[in-house]
């Protein structure tokens, strides 16, 4: 059965218009990369998938149920986390702090000690920053952190909305590898990306987004083929 589906969706806010028919669908442990420039309507599919926004046409079907129109509440209880752009932290707290909030609230104190386990496995810097004040740490270790804490369960569906943003190298690398991990467990991957390198290594399949319509789909390996042919054919 499909872990995720939108069937010819179209969003927007107000009288403006983001998402014109678009229809995307990902499969159990598969990982998809959406990329496409700024505007073309990334963050509007990554907020219909995990119902900040609801779709003015279409279905948005997660794990075989019509969650169409549903509360984000009800999309994190039917397994999709989001991850979106920025640092959603509390800059106050350190950064097992942070966790600790979140994870007692989803699960419950008994389980907190396994949600930090796990959260350190999949996120590395962030065991050695346990006890730092999340507002001290880096862009990246911040965006590693908020990651961190939607990652409650093993969510059947990650969003994770431009990574890269704003990061050195070095911690896009750190964050692809943690995604590597969590894609081992079974979690199916929305990558939303500008920069396509890393999410190429990481996906099956890249759709392109234009103008809010999804212009082409295929294989990561026909993905890097067309970058390289159009990179050739620009110089």
């Amino acid at each position: 059965m499909t872990v995720f589906e939108l069937r010819d969706v179209a969003a927007g806010y107000g009288p403006f218009r983001a998402l014109f028919g678009v229809s995307l669908a990902i499969e159990p442990g598969e990982a998809v990369a959406l990329v496409g420039p700024n505007g073309a309507g990334k963050t509007t599919i990554a907020r219909v998938a995990s119902g900040l926004v609801a779709p003015t046409a279409g279905a948005v079907i997660v794990d075989g149920a019509d969650l169409t129109g549903a509360h984000a509440f009800e999309f994190a209880r039917a397994g999709v986390a989001h991850a979106p752009e920025g640092r959603s932290v509390f800059a106050t707290l350190t950064v097992e702090e942070n966790l600790v909030l979140s994870y007692r609230r989803a699960l419950g104190r008994r389980s907190v000690r396994g949600g930090l386990e796990r959260a350190y496995e999949l996120f590395p810097p962030l065991e050695r920053r346990r006890r730092q004040l999340a507002g001290n740490l880096s862009g990246g270790e911040q965006r590693m952190l908020s990651m961190a804490r939607v990652l409650v369960e093993v969510p059947k569906l990650l969003i994770a909305d431009e990574l890269s943003l704003g990061l050195a190298p070095i911690i896009v690398a750190q964050t692809y590898d943690s995604l590597h991990k969590l894609r081992a467990t079974g979690t199916s991957l929305l990558i939303v990306e500008q920069h396509v390198g890393h999410a190429l290594r990481l996906c099956d399949r890249v759709a392109t987004l234009d103008h809010g319509t999804i212009s082409w789909t295929g294989t990561s390996a026909d993905a890097l083929d067309r970058v390289t042919t159009q990179l050739s054919a620009a110089h």
